[in-house]
């Protein structure tokens, strides 16, 4: 059976069911902040579980692209290293919320494994939760019975908390859960130890394949459990594990999920898989890291210096530094896989496919990048090591520079230190990671308290597109801590506040209650919450509170806003409908707008689509804004949807002219398009590989940034007595200005040229010394540089010293020939040190050449005196 097939036969199985088969959501977190990635693929379920929404349906499946590099789950180090951890994996899953438990989940597991997949029987076993003392846990009994009536107790194992109690993180929805262990070792192994003693034991063939996990309690803050309103289940198999015991393979690479990618890289490597080792670790980590960074940048998420993107661009780079190591690439290869991840994935995840162009660029552009830092680390590594003393130890410092700056990781650092005769400090490695680590965790700690309750509502009313004052109550509250202070977070039953999302950021304003003004900072969404950012709480929680957005800024936002929409269609029509969004930030100041291009938008285009947008708002076009409509109805009348986003059954589109401008959307809007005034593009220019970003502005400060170019050309007029022809006017002073520096620069060069000649001809010899000790008048440092050292060339046993007045600043100049650096000891460093005190003033150099600048000139003449003093 191959894998598409597989997972095709569990979503078919579930549906068959009554389960409604769903999409995954976007690998990238961006409505919690507990989370960077999804890591399980319960994530997009979390209000479910915890009650904060109700969900349409009760009974879900579908496979969940996960990503587990960092955090709690964090198996990146083990991927390439074993034959069964990945970064990004495929979660096959079941849900219920509230509606069956443990008996149905554990009783259609087995159905399908062994009925459907025909797994065989004797080579399954199953975990359950043992129970904990300290928690105040007792066995799961429940779960041990319902499989009891399936399988021999002899296959039921009870394990403890570390294996058979799900947490997502240290809070939110947990429970016991129970585990199902396949067998893949042949008979003889079989024979020698039972599969049963194996079980948790991370053997590379007795492996967990299907997590039926019973969320039944929320943890919280203060690490207690409390029990959940409804109980729930979230299962999740891994589906390359899956393929792996269905293929009968004895690796998840093995399977018909990497050999196609295996098989390229091999093909373009010249190498042999299942050959070498470490041939065959680099080729699973190549293999495994180009499915995780594809399906994230398809997913929106762009390698950079911070957040989620370094994580990204950490995974890239120990990819392509495992392809240079040791099998041979010297030049971009990753992005050559993303060809056969879109024919893989073209019928489970599209985007792939969709994007595959932009895809490769991003990727390629990377991996050049990073092949230059790679070969920059690896002269940086072969200075630390000519530099090594006798115990030829490179310290932890070093060698976590290298990490920090180069990233090399710690083995490859060990790798070419041995292959030098040398050793690495580990340990000192390890203290510097970890002091790194510890300032990062100083810096970001924020530690939420758990949500307190005052009026029980299930979920959120936003009412914000109607109205920007209203009444109503809060729901709960909680604290919240960082470094530098103490705030606090509200909840509304119903609230006028935007919360940030599509790029354009939360409301401002305030929550008056009992005549107490509450101000509002910033509104956020955890996952479906509606989060309002204030600092202090209100003395009456319980009271009705008068809650008022920042009409002013919102009104300015929704002008940006409807201005992105208005950009984004004449960048498709000017540039082609290549053209996709990658990011945007709208605020009451400015809009910015990223999207995929390959090259710069020249000045000509940029005129063309500010004329587009400007003719669009001159049409005063209304607003045509549909709420709630079934997402396939929004698709068939042409909206255009962002890649990476979750949406949801139904969906709000908004229109400005059905022949023009169609998109999902939730964020605020004008309703003409005349209220934005005018736009203006302000800067274009690149962020990322295929990536380019325009700033703009509108309305009032747009016009204000056309006012201010206009004063600077009616000024420029002006001083140049208002000529027929501005431009060329410039350009001749530019071309006047061009003649008389060349003029200046020849003058200067005969200058220095006869300077040169007198300084050469007031040598003084005195034991074995050519001492030149003059005040000069120059016209810039560098040709009193030029000069030191031309004279140096040309006579032997020199010491100069030169006091010049540059422009009126004064310069001290200090040369020395190498033989008197050694054999009289003298530095050319500290000498100017001790002369630069006559001008106030300072510098340094090298023992032979050295320079000094200051404040007082008029000490130029004790310069000279001290200096024929000193020598």
């Amino acid at each position: 059976m191959r894998s598409s097939e597989i997972r095709n036969t569990f979503l078919e199985f579930f549906r068959s069911k009554q389960h409604e088969v769903v999409g995954s959501a976007p690998i990238v977190v961006k409505n919690d902040p507990t989370l960077m990635f999804t890591n399980a693929g319960m994530n997009q379920f979390k209000d479910f579980f915890l009650g904060n929404k109700v969900p349409d349906v009760r009974r879900v499946s579908d496979t969940q692209k996960c990503l587990r590099v960092s955090g709690k789950h964090n198996d990146l180090e083990e991927v390439g290293i074993d034959t069964y951890h990945h970064t990004m994996f495929e979660m096959l899953g079941n849900w219920s919320f509230g509606d069956y438990f443990k008996k149905e989940a554990i009783e259609w597991a087995w159905e399908l494994l062994t009925d459907v997949y025909k797994l065989n029987k004797e080579d399954l076993y199953i975990t359950v939760f043992e129970g904990d003392e300290k928690e105040g846990l007792e066995i799961d009994l429940e779960a041990y019975d319902f499989w009891k009536a399936i399988v021999p107790e002899d296959r039921i194992i009870p394990c403890d908390k570390k294996d058979n109690f799900w947490e997502m993180g240290d809070q939110g929805p947990c429970g016991p859960c129970s585990e199902i262990h396949v067998d893949l070792r042949d008979e003889s192994e079989k024979l020698k130890v039972p599969g049963k003693e194996l079980v948790n034991k991370d053997h590379p063939l007795v492996i967990e394949i299907w997590n039926l996990v019973f969320i039944q309690y929320n943890r919280l803050s203060n690490g207690r459990l409390e029990d959940l309103p409804e109980k729930h289940i979230d299962t999740g198999m891994g589906f390359e594990r899956l393929a792996l015991a269905i293929q009968k393979k004895q690796s998840n690479y093995d399977t018909d999920v990497f050999q196609p990618l295996i098989e390229k890289v091999c093909q373009s490597s010249n190498s042999k898989y299942g050959v070498d080792e470490k041939t065959d670790i680099a080729i699973r980590v190549i293999v495994d890291h180009v499915r995780a960074v594809t399906c994230t940048i398809a997913d929106g998420q762009l390698p950079s210096n911070t957040g989620a993107g370094y994580v990204i661009r950490r995974i890239l780079r120990r990819a392509v530094r495992y392809g240079y190591t040791f099998l041979g690439f010297e030049k971009p290869f990753l992005n050559e896989l993303v060809t056969v991840l879109a024919e893989q994935f073209d019928g489970v995840f599209p985007e792939v496919k969709a994007q595959q162009a932009f895809i490769e660029k991003v990727i390629e552009e990377e991996e050049v990048s990073f092949l230059r830092t790679l070969t920059s680390g690896i002269k940086r590594l072969e200075v630390i090591i000519g530099q090594l003393d006798q115990d030829k130890e490179i310290v932890g410092e070093q060698v976590f520079e290298l990490y920090d700056t180069y990233g090399f990781p710690v083995d490859l650092t060990g790798l070419i230190a041995r292959e030098n005769g040398c050793s690495i400090d580990e340990s000192g490695f390890e203290k510097a990671m970890n002091q790194q680590k510890e300032r990062s965790r100083a810096a970001t700690t924020n530690e939420s308290g758990d949500w307190n309750v005052v009026h029980d509502n299930v979920s959120v009313e936003f009412v914000g597109y109607d109205e920007l004052t209203i009444t109503s109550e809060i729901s709960r509250y909680r604290e919240v801590k960082d470094a530098k202070k103490t705030s606090y977070q509200l909840v509304l039953s119903r609230t006028p506040f935007y919360p940030e999302g599509g790029g354009q950021q939360g409301d401002t304003g305030y929550i008056e209650i009992g005549g107490q003004k509450i101000s509002v900072f910033d509104t956020k969404k955890e996952n479906d919450l509606i989060v309002h950012f204030v600092n202090e709480l209100p003395s009456d929680l319980a009271g009705e509170a008068n809650c008022v957005v920042n009409a002013q800024k919102r009104k300015l936002s929704a002008k940006n806003h409807s201005a992105t929409h208005l950009l984004q269609s004449a960048l498709r029509t000017v540039l082609g409908d290549h053209v996709q969004q990658k990011g945007s930030l709208v605020n009451d100041k400015l809009l910015r707008f990223d999207f995929s291009h390959f090259s710069k938008v020249s000045p000509e285009q940029i005129v063309e689509i500010e004329k587009i947008v400007n003719q669009k708002i001159r049409e005063n076009i209304a607003l045509d804004e549909k709420r709630s409509i079934p997402k396939e109805e929004a698709m068939k009348l042409g909206a255009m949807a962002l890649f990476g986003e979750k949406y949801g059954d139904s969906v709000r589109v908004i229109t400005f002219d059905p022949e023009y401008s169609i998109e999902l959307c939730g964020g605020t809007h004008v309703n003409h398009t005349g209220e934005i005034g005018m736009l203006k593009i302000v800067t274009e220019g690149s962020v990322a590989a295929g990536v380019r970003r325009i700033e703009a502005l509108t309305a009032d400060a747009a016009e204000d940034h056309v006012n201010k170019k206009l004063t600077v050309l009616d000024e420029l007029n002006e001083v140049l007595k208002h000529p027929k022809n501005l431009t060329k006017a410039v350009e001749d002073l530019i071309s006047q200005r061009d003649q008389l520096s060349k003029k200046i620069e020849t003058f200067q060069l005969a200058q220095s040229h006869e300077l040169k000649q007198s300084l050469e001809s007031s040598i003084v010899t005195s034991n074995g010394i050519s001492s030149i000790i003059e005040k000069i008048s120059i016209g810039s440092a560098d040709a009193v540089k030029q000069i030191a050292f031309d004279i140096r060339k040309n006579t032997d046993n020199l010491f100069m010293v030169l006091a010049a007045d540059v422009e009126d600043k004064p310069l001290i100049t200090v040369m020395i020939s190498d033989n008197l650096v050694k054999e009289k000891e003298l530095n050319a460093g500290q000498i100017v040190r001790e002369l630069a005190k006559e001008i106030k003033g300072g510098g340094g150099g090298q023992p032979f050449y050295a320079t000094a600048g200051g404040k007082d000139i008029s000490g130029l003449d004790a310069v000279v005196t001290k200096a024929k003093a000193l020598i």
